[in-house]
């Protein structure tokens, strides 16, 4: 791990160093991912240079969470702020059409991504992204909420790396062992909405990168139907990870 510490570390300078900014802002949810991508931030510009945001919802994110984040970031020595996001959401809920539950809940992931935004804009800092290789490729995550970001610090790990590389950096143990959860609405953990494990995730997803077909995985004694859904999620989602669509036109 110690070669993909450095190489991430490097990119992350690299990349502010071509922007011309020196701060960060990220936000930070108690979870292993955007733990690692503090630890990691930090690591590369320093904790002067970064600053969390903690954005729990009252009534769904759990105090555990809030209190990991708040702990985390005095340990690494990082300014942050603490902000619930329910006053935000009201408004939301008078729209005419009234807003389904999916709506909602996408809601809470692009004004938490908005927060980050303002603060961007304030204070010249460039917002971390705190998605894997895993649910980027999945498309699991929202648009223009959580995927919406100026840099991707864990983008080319898989979920499974992102626990080996958590080890190596020290990252406490707490942040290692908890569900992994967006906390989107109360009781909600990742695996159990996905209906598979990470691990089974990132074994499918890894022989789907060396050109394994459908067949040839279910051939190797992979699930059926765990196949199937990943390819199917794959599909469907990847307009999620290009830039707008532009129809084009010729003849002008």
């Amino acid at each position: 791990m110690q070669n993909v510490h450095s190489q991430i570390i490097t990119g992350i300078q690299r990349y502010f160093r071509e922007a011309q900014i020196e701060n960060a802002v990220i936000n930070v949810s108690g979870g292993i991912d955007s733990a690692l991508c503090l630890k990691l931030t930090v690591d590369a510009l320093g904790p002067d240079k970064v600053t969390a945001l903690i954005l729990p919802e009252k009534g769904v994110s759990s105090d555990e969470n809030s209190m990991h984040s708040k702990t985390l970031c005095q340990f690494l020595g990082v300014e942050n702020y603490t902000i619930q996001i329910n006053k935000y959401l009201t408004d939301f809920l008078t729209l005419p059409w009234k807003p389904n539950e999916l709506a909602q809940i996408n809601t809470k992931a692009r004004i938490r991504m908005i927060i980050a935004y303002s603060y961007s804009n304030t204070r010249n800092a460039m917002v971390i992204g705190t998605s894997n290789k895993t649910e980027l490729a999945l498309g699991y995550g929202t648009k223009f909420g959580d995927f919406a970001a100026d840099i991707e610090v864990i983008g080319s790990l898989f979920k499974e790396d992102v626990y080996k590389l958590a080890e190596y950096v020290g990252l406490p143990n707490e942040f290692i062992v908890k569900a992994p959860s967006a906390e989107l609405y109360a009781g909600q953990t990742d695996e159990e909405e996905l209906g598979m494990t990470y691990k089974e995730i990132d074994i499918i997803l890894r022989k789907m990168e060396d050109g394994f077909s459908k067949d040839e995985m279910v051939g190797k004694g992979l699930n059926p139907n765990s196949v199937h859904k990943i390819f199917r999620l794959f599909e469907i989602n990847q307009h999620k990870h290009t830039a707008t669509y532009i129809i084009p036109v010729k003849g002008l």
